[in-house]
């Protein structure tokens, strides 16, 4: 049953992937009422919001915006940086919302960055771990595995909290600055939503995978 569960919780994912792709795609054909592109609705939160001094650069590839909290910038895909859509002011102002959480030292997202450099080197021995353990039947390889993954999983339960409040950010200052209109406002929360979807899916797969991993362990122990 477990086993199962894992499977529907992986196909989730790949269905809330392609679901933030297509909702992307068509909010990215609604030009937005304002006129402002990404860049231009970025900028203007930022300086709102005391940030003057933190750049916005395009970087290549689709949907591989973020905010790099070391170097203090916004990267936004080139198609949110210069269009004028829905899309692209929403994702824009999404991670400015994280920009004004590391200037307010939310404590979630100060908690994911100190997680950070453990997971880090956590989720990249787990593999081999749990790898070398069924291998070799050992039992005491596999249990330390399972501690290393499940500091991901805690980082990507981190995580949820912090994306969430970078959207409700960002929908609040986009009406309070007047970037959107009426009827956008569906549009601004139909984009972020199906972005947060990647996250609450990712999450649900891991902890699933982590259940199955210890139930396996315990019984094999038994």
């Amino acid at each position: 049953m477990m086993f199962v569960l894992v499977i529907i919780a992986f196909l989730f994912t790949l269905w809330a992937q392609f679901r933030v792709k297509g909702t992307f795609n068509k909010w990215a054909k609604v030009e937005s009422s304002s006129g402002m592109t990404g860049y231009d609705a970025a900028r203007r939160m930022l300086d709102a919001n005391g940030l003057h001094d933190v750049p916005i650069e395009p970087v290549r590839g689709s949907l591989s915006d973020h905010y790099d909290p070391i170097h203090r910038v916004v990267r936004l895909s080139e198609p949110v940086y210069y269009e004028r859509s829905i899309s692209a002011i929403s994702v824009a102002c999404h991670e400015v919302g994280h920009a004004i959480q590391h200037k307010e030292r939310y404590p979630m997202l100060t908690l994911r960055h100190r997680m950070f450099p453990v997971v880090n080197f956590a989720s990249g021995v787990a593999p081999f771990m749990l790898m070398a353990g069924l291998i070799f039947n050992y039992f005491n390889l596999i249990g330390l595995g399972i501690i290393f993954f499940s500091a991901a999983v805690a980082f990507q339960l981190v995580t949820l909290p912090v994306e969430f409040n970078a959207s409700n950010r960002a929908r609040q200052i986009m009406v309070q600055q007047g970037f959107i209109h009426n009827e956008e406002g569906r549009g601004v929360a139909k984009v972020l939503n199906a972005a947060a979807l990647t996250y609450v899916a990712a999450a649900l797969y891991s902890l699933l995978e982590l259940l199955r991993l210890v139930t396996l362990f315990l019984g094999n122990r038994d």
